[in-house]
């Protein structure tokens, strides 16, 4: 499931000892003295996203940040000029457990999508699949049922992989221990014991962005109708080994041959999922069990895929197909960033109790993957990101500066109020005393810092709102800047 992160979707060698569980590395070569220094830097400083001009800046150890964020266990895989320069893990795969290692695995959550959305598209690099044609032609099992919301439409593969179909559900939530597991067309119709709803068309294919594991749901059904195999066959055979991902799958739960090497997902405070690691029968949405290591793997196929150098899957044609960003900035499968002269491609993913996010540049060669067995993972996972980002000297991921200015009471009070961002997304801004806060929708509240008598801005993401008054100086709406998207919002 993937989560939208806090606010919108609501980031000398150091003695290992000194890090929850040890700093374990497994199977890797021996780190150069300047990777050393890289690593030390990136566990010894975790920055914050957001830096205030003439403030010390803050600096938190990753040893400092699992303890503060509960989170029992971190994996992380490095690529630089190409190649994995480094992979570690840190922490315990359970509390009093066994160390991390780089073989750990863990559930990627949605970082599922574009592994299977590469499966897909060698499909139909085969012949076997059409980007464009009505997708009910390739379905069998089950159809894409009629739509008041869209009476008469069609959805096409690029629509499910882009985000653009128009179906309803956001994600999945998976099924605990010994709770019955739908089949896919049980979780397509929302059918007992199916325990989300049903997938269905909610507006005109093509015509908006609306990020949903339910469309890539009716790709697994289409793939497997037409490949007339098991999906985790089909993608071991098109995908996992073909790029040398050796400790990944797509069985659902995960065999038992695997599970004295995978990691225990954790709630907050250091609680355990109860039961364990939940099935997810939505296999291409949220099942993949892996590694960073592996995924790091993935991305190198990438970006050889993309220079022609190594199309173990993809072409090089229909590799910068899935690199062409379209609507909210979404390719088949990846979120592009970066600038026009040098984007990355990156995939955050969220299942109960793993939280986990990849980062990687289409060109050069550089890129990370970080796994984590906590609710909250993300946080740390971004401030991990961005922490090799400074090691790096990547252009993205790095902190901002910003400057805050002392603002009258009375200037902050025009900005209190309601602000609808989406149907079931409000942020309020409250005054206590001196102090502006936000709060959005079951979020916690947070400071926020003036910068101009119309713009604030957080510490702990990477954003602002500036407000926009009539002439009579009424606030009317805000304009929420984060994660390169602009989110207007009217005044309540």
């Amino acid at each position: 499931m993937t989560r939208l992160p806090q606010l919108l979707t609501i980031s000398a060698l150091l003695c290992f000892s000194g890090l929850p569980g040890g700093a374990q590395s497994a199977k890797t070569a021996t780190p150069s003295a300047d990777t050393l220094q890289r690593i030390a830097k990136i566990e010894s400083c975790l920055p914050p996203p957001v830096i205030v001009a003439g403030d010390a800046v803050p600096c938190s150890t990753l040893a400092q940040q699992m303890t503060e964020l509960h989170v029992p266990g971190v994996s992380v895989a490095v690529v630089h000029n190409g190649k994995i320069e480094w992979a570690r893990g840190y922490g315990v795969q359970e509390l009093g457990g066994k160390p991390v290692t780089e073989e750990t695995r863990f559930q990627a959550g949605s970082i599922s999508k574009p592994v299977a959305a590469m499966a897909a598209l060698h499909l139909v690099q085969e012949g076997r699949l059409s980007l464009d044609a009505d997708v009910n032609t390739e379905l069998t099992s089950w159809k894409v049922p009629a739509s008041a919301a869209a009476p008469g439409a069609t959805v096409t593969l690029r629509e499910l992989l882009t985000h653009t179909a128009g179906f309803t559900v956001h994600g999945f939530p998976g099924y605990a221990k010994d709770a019955p597991v739908p089949t896919l067309v049980q979780v397509l119709n929302g059918e007992k014991p199916a325990n989300t709803d049903p997938i269905r068309l909610e507006s005109v294919p093509g015509s908006k962005w609306n990020y949903s594991g339910g469309g890539y749901t009716v790709m697994q059904e289409m793939v497997v109708d037409v490949a007339k195999e098991p999906f985790p066959h089909l993608l071991h055979d098109t995908v996992l080994v073909p790029t040398g991902m050796t400790h990944s799958g797509y069985d659902q739960p995960l065999p038992e041959q695997f599970q004295a090497s995978a990691a225990t997902p954790y709630e907050v405070d250091e609680k355990a999922v109860q039961g364990g690691a939940h099935t997810y029968p939505e296999m291409a949405a949220a099942g993949l069990w892996t590694t960073p290591s592996d995924l790091a793997r993935y991305v190198i196929e990438v970006q050889e895929s993309l220079q022609d150098k190594a199309n173990h899957v993809l072409s090089r044609e229909l590799t910068q197909q899935m690199l062409t960003p379209g609507k909210g900035d979404w390719g088949l499968g990846l979120q592009i960033g970066g600038s026009a002269a040098n984007p990355y491609f990156s995939h955050g993913g969220v299942n109960a109790g793993f939280e986990s996010l990849f980062v990687a540049y289409e060109h050069g060669g550089v890129g990370a993957v970080v796994m984590t067995n906590a609710q909250g993972g993300s946080r740390l996972a971004d401030e991990l990101m961005r922490s090799i980002a400074v090691a790096y000297g990547w252009p993205d991921y790095q902190p901002v500066t910003r400057t805050a200015i002392k603002a009258d009471p009375a200037v902050l009070s025009r900005l209190v109020g309601v602000y609808q961002l989406a149907p079931n997304f409000t942020l309020t801004f409250t005054l206590d005393g001196n102090q502006l806060y936000v709060q959005g929708t079951g979020q916690t509240k947070l400071e926020t810092f003036p910068e101009s008598p119309t713009k604030v801005f957080l510490k702990i993401v990477d954003a602002e709102g500036e407000f926009f008054a009539d002439d009579k100086g009424q606030v009317q709406y805000l304009v929420w800047h984060q994660n390169g998207h602009d989110t207007k919002g009217m005044k309540q």
